[in-house]
């Protein structure tokens, strides 16, 4: 069975790069209309639009920053007011500042706060608003195996990161009623920009796949769990980390 989400709206966070722009094309590869949010670097969202475009697939860029809350009502009623619905939302946004905890600094922990967790809440209730209408609808929320296991120098990442996995489970029994479903996924290792100059071959001994994972790896679980094949699938973590925590 293929994965078909044709004349479904996706919103996906922090798309311009990494994972977010992997989903954001994996979405559009399965028939949705992607919505591919950016912050500031508009040249890599409109090349990741261009890319879906190329590939006959259907995308927009729409720039707002998840931590404002009155831009991030203004950007759904867009989306909602053109698109005529929001079928999927990916919180994939998020802000990582590794220090120990002694030598964090207040504006690095409010950057991380105010991305990571309100920018998940401000995002998450405007689209369940719009879902609650249609009865329907998918929230996917990528959280981090930091999150569960920790890591040291960042321990105000992965209590983001853990908040995360708290609001998904309480979202979703919220919502499970109304026909929205609600889960996080939470990777491992996974070739981005932010560890391109980190030295993995220690990590990846300990990997029993004994390789980092990849974008398209977390993109194909997010969009399984937006599709008809995770239709009894809520309020669950799936770790995709090659079997670092089995």
């Amino acid at each position: 069975m293929d994965i078909n989400l044709k004349d479904q709206v996706a919103v996906v966070t922090g798309a311009s790069r990494g994972i977010g722009a992997s989903i954001a094309k994996t979405l559009a590869s399965c028939g949705a209309h992607v919505v591919i949010n950016y912050r500031q670097n508009r040249e890599k969202a409109e090349e990741v639009v261009a890319s879906i475009r190329e590939a006959g697939g259907s995308a927009e860029a729409l720039c707002f920053d998840v931590a404002d809350e009155a831009a991030v009502k203004e950007a759904f009623q867009d989306i909602a007011g053109r698109l005529g619905r929001i079928d999927i939302l990916v919180n994939n946004a998020g802000r990582s500042k590794d220090s120990l905890l002694l030598r964090m600094k207040s504006a690095d922990v409010d950057e991380m706060l105010n991305t990571n967790l309100k920018g998940l809440f401000f995002c998450s209730f405007q689209a369940s608003r719009y879902m609650l209408k249609q009865k329907n609808g998918r929230i996917v929320n990528i959280s981090s195996v930091v999150g569960i296991g920790g890591n040291p120098g960042q321990s105000i990442y992965a209590a983001t990161k853990a908040g995360l996995i708290g609001f998904t489970k309480s979202l979703a029994k919220e919502l499970g009623s109304k026909g929205i479903l609600v889960n996080a996924v939470a990777p491992g290792l996974v070739e981005t920009d932010m560890t391109a100059g980190m030295d993995t071959a220690s990590l990846v001994e300990q990997i029993p796949l004994r390789r980092i994972g990849t974008p398209a790896d977390v993109a194909g679980l997010v969009a399984f769990l937006c599709s008809e094949l995770g239709s009894y699938i809520t309020g669950q973590v799936l770790i995709i980390d090659g079997g670092l925590y089995t």
